[in-house]
């Protein structure tokens, strides 16, 4: 498997875990975190911006946040890949115990750094409707 595609899945199971454990040991979260560049931006569903820094502070007080979430990942297509990273667009659809799911697109720009590491560099999302 493309290791961007790889990325995003190994990422979602580790937010999924996180967002949706209690009791998810803290080193799940430090390293869900370390993934994403310092210079790391976000477009959120709703419009509103976020840097490394809002990330890391969602994350840090949400664990548990949303008991029992289910994330799977659909649609992955490369866009464009070069030595220095790729853009990869997917499909991402949560579902929470006795809730309808919700389903959105996601467009993220990766940067790969000399010794191989993925980062997460921009992500942004928008909400699609369910059917």
């Amino acid at each position: 498997m493309n290791r961007y595609f790889q990325e995003v899945i190994d990422a979602h199971e580790l937010i999924s875990h996180w967002l949706g454990n209690e009791t998810a040991a803290t080193e799940v979260g430090e390293t869900l975190l370390a993934r994403f560049s310092p210079a790391y931006s976000m477009v959120t569903p709703g419009g509103a911006m976020l840097d490394f820094t809002a990330l890391a502070s969602f994350f840090r007080t949400q664990r548990g946040a949303k008991r029992g979430l289910h994330i799977n990942i659909e649609n992955m297509q490369l866009v464009a890949e070069s030595a220095g990273g790729a853009t990869v667009t997917y499909q991402e659809r949560q579902q929470l115990p006795g809730q309808s799911a919700t389903l959105r697109f996601s467009t993220v720009v990766f940067e790969s750094e000399q010794d191989g590491t993925v980062r997460w560099r921009h992500l942004h999302e928008t909400f699609l409707p369910t059917s």
